[in-house]
């Protein structure tokens, strides 16, 4: 029954073109929207994760009272340690130390006395150590503009913003003036070899990048860190694992009353980000329901208008000998090829398009250019993501809210009296 079913619906493709089409529009559209969603606020947090907050991260108590103020005096030492302690304690997770420091960056003319200054906002990370994944995380491949990655610890990278305002050309020597660990004024030279462009709207105005072993000599902070910085080998933030993570590992060095212990910290509890992470899963899932429902009742009612169309079939068949039951089982089964093959063909769509914009990503710097600060991190490029889900949810509007159609239309058939379908049929 099954193959002749099929052969009907292509031949007649007046009864299944359009049903086809719609249920195929309508999977796409459904999977791609959950795909850009779920690419947004991914992108979001790891955006925020790789440049301020990691999935988790770890300081001293003394640290985190005062971390708006980058005080490096009440940094962690001895972090070799700490992080050998994480990777045992806590496999699932990559660690790295980070050191977030501020000061004046001068620019030397010819005869060496400044030719521009302007204030920095720089991050120390583990650019080149061994199986350091900071270069991915950061995917500076992708986002370096000018020159070339640092090679050792005095090289480093300017935001394009902050060179083009003090006038930088690659390879001219930048001094640092600032304050160690200990509260001493330093002064420190480095050589620019490349430039970046974040898109990350006002966060990378005035940043510099440079691996932590420069930092560290430019700070007087060797083994010390500002933070040690936690992500998931996946890269995917998962709020519960994280916050139950940060949970335990407080409950395990929570006896010390020393402000130099550490603790740890969930994305979460970062420049307001709990209210983001909240927001943003109910927020899939509220807008998901409701395209959901919306599309269901669309193939609804194209299933109902369809029942009613083929009245006529219907009569005749139920006139030529078949029982009720036969025809309203034989709708049913229709319905359901004809809501598998559009799913198929939507889920298709749909992923090739949702593919696309997490390669291409859809631009909007222009809207950013207005902002002058923010807590949030947020990329100039929103980009989607395919995900797993992406590949079944399309079966759920698309082939069951074809079959509610259909079944809801087919109760009309076991209302057809034979007095009433003769009298059709000589009409």
């Amino acid at each position: 029954m099954i193959g002749f079913l099929i052969k009907g619906i292509i031949r007649d493709r007046t009864r299944s073109f359009f049903p086809v089409l719609v249920v195929t529009l309508t999977v796409a559209m459904i999977i791609f929207f959950q795909g850009f969603l779920t690419g947004i606020m991914n992108s979001m947090f790891l955006d925020s994760a790789v440049v301020s907050t990691g999935h988790v991260k770890v300081m001293t108590r003394a640290y985190k009272e005062d971390s708006q103020l980058l005080p490096n005096d009440l940094a962690l030492l001895d972090t070799d340690q700490i992080i050998n302690e994480l990777q045992k304690d806590y496999p699932d997770y990559f660690w790295t130390p980070r050191i977030t420091f501020g000061g004046l960056l001068d620019v030397p003319d010819e005869k060496g006395e400044t030719r521009a200054q302007g204030p920095v906002y720089a991050l120390g990370v583990d650019f080149l150590s061994t199986d350091s994944r900071q270069f991915e995380i950061w995917k500076l491949d992708n986002r370096l503009a000018n020159g070339r990655l640092p090679e050792v610890p005095e090289e480093v990278l300017l935001s394009t913003t902050l060179a083009n305002r003090l006038d930088l050309s690659l390879g001219e020597t930048v001094t640092l003036i600032g304050s160690t660990m200990y509260n001493a004024f330093t002064t420190y030279n480095f050589t620019v070899v490349g430039t970046f462009k974040l898109n990350l709207g006002p966060v990378d105005k005035q940043m510099m990048l440079v691996d932590i072993e420069g930092a560290r000599m430019a700070l007087d902070m060797k083994s010390a860190a500002s933070e040690i910085l936690g992500f998931t080998e996946t890269l995917l933030y998962e709020d519960k694992a994280t916050v139950a993570l940060r949970k335990r590992y407080n409950e395990n060095h929570g006896a010390s009353a020393d402000i130099f212990s550490p603790t740890m910290m969930a994305l979460r509890d970062a420049n307001q980000m709990g209210t983001m992470v909240d927001f943003s899963n109910a927020a899939i899932v509220i807008m998901l329901a409701v395209f959901l429902v919306i599309v269901m009742i669309v193939l609804w009612n194209m299933g109902l208008m369809n029942g009613l169309r083929r009245y006529g079939e219907i009569g005749m068949r139920l006139a030529m000998g078949e029982s009720k039951g036969q025809v309203y089982r034989s709708m049913i089964v229709e319905s359901v090829i004809i809501g598998f093959i559009g799913t198929v063909l939507g889920t298709a769509m749909g992923l090739g398009i949702t593919y696309y914009m997490q390669e291409v990503g859809l631009d909007y710097s222009s809207a950013m250019e207005g902002l002058t600060s923010t807590d949030i991190i947020m990329s100039n490029v929103f980009y989607a993501q395919v995900t797993p889900e992406l590949y079944y949810i399309g079966f759920i509007p698309g082939v069951l809210a074809t079959v509610l159609g259909t079944m809801m239309a087919g109760r009309a058939i076991y209302k057809r009296e034979m007095a009433q379908l003769f009298k059709e049929l000589e009409a």
